[in-house]
């Protein structure tokens, strides 16, 4: 018997606007996974604390606030304290600059989701990348 995938979606930072999160976070639980979803206004350290806590298997982070190098970066961090080598996939939504895809990249997420990708492409990647 496997165990369902388990997703953390969370907003970082000021940004308010969480239609997109909750959008994401109902296509992967009707795709099966267990979904947490924090809230808007969240700190980078409670994204990673919750991770930890909910032991996810993927954090998905949306912002459209401007402050997502920092703000990502902190996460990944902090993720890779608490969870030591077994961190989970950390995926990005939003509106990020292509100038400032490399340097998420380079900070530990493994694929970021602008505006217009579809629903079941971030299924498939996340089925596909995490092995249970």
């Amino acid at each position: 018997m496997s165990k369902n995938i388990r997703v953390l979606i969370a907003k970082p930072g000021l940004d308010g606007h969480d239609r997109g999160a909750k959008v994401i976070a109902h296509t992967l639980r009707d795709a099966g996974m267990d979904v947490i979803y924090t809230g808007i206004r969240q700190s980078p350290e409670m994204i990673a604390e919750a991770a930890f806590q909910e032991d996810v298997d993927v954090v998905g982070i949306s912002i459209l606030s401007g402050a997502h190098i920092q703000l990502i970066r902190e996460i990944a961090e902090l993720l890779l304290q608490k969870q030591g080598g077994n961190n989970p996939l950390l995926v990005v939504g939003g509106i990020i600059p292509s100038e400032d895809k490399k340097s998420l990249y380079e900070c530990g997420v493994s694929e970021i989701f602008g505006p217009g990708t579809s629903t079941k492409e971030i299924v498939a990647f996340i089925k596909k990348s995490v092995n249970l």
